[in-house]
């Protein structure tokens, strides 16, 4: 049997945590969850997902935050995030990407399946390199 590939998904809103894992579940995949910041870099070094789908607005610690932590740290440098928020704004793209994510999914334009779809395509493209 495969090994069930694991995402970490760093968000604040419960129902979309909700929505989200069991989605990903039915696909197959394993999911740990921090509903802010500052928990979702304790729970990276405990998890060590294949993944990270990360917000930006959220308490303690913003997604921009994390990632610039999960960056600066040898052991998480690696793992893909992909940004799963909101802010739509060209800037906050860019900030997003050049801090050094894979993807950024603005929620209200993907359905769940599409974000699936999404992590699927970027996990394979991360296995090539």
């Amino acid at each position: 049997m495969a090994k069930k590939i694991k995402i970490l998904l760093i968000e604040d809103d419960s129902f979309l945590v909700e929505m989200y894992t069991t989605k990903f579940e039915l696909e197959g995949f394993e999911v740990d969850a921090a509903e802010d910041g500052k928990k979702g870099l304790e729970m990276v070094k405990k998890v060590n997902p294949d993944i990270i789908l990360l917000d930006i607005l959220m308490p303690k610690m913003d997604g921009f935050g994390v990632l610039d932590e999960l960056k600066k740290d040898p052991s998480t440098a690696d793992v893909p995030v992909i940004m799963l928020t909101n802010l739509g704004q060209k800037d906050d793209v860019k900030k997003g990407f050049e801090k050094g994510a894979v993807g950024y999914l603005i929620k209200a334009h993907f359905m769940p399946s599409e974000v699936v779809d999404k992590i699927k395509k970027i996990l394979k493209e991360h296995s090539t390199k």
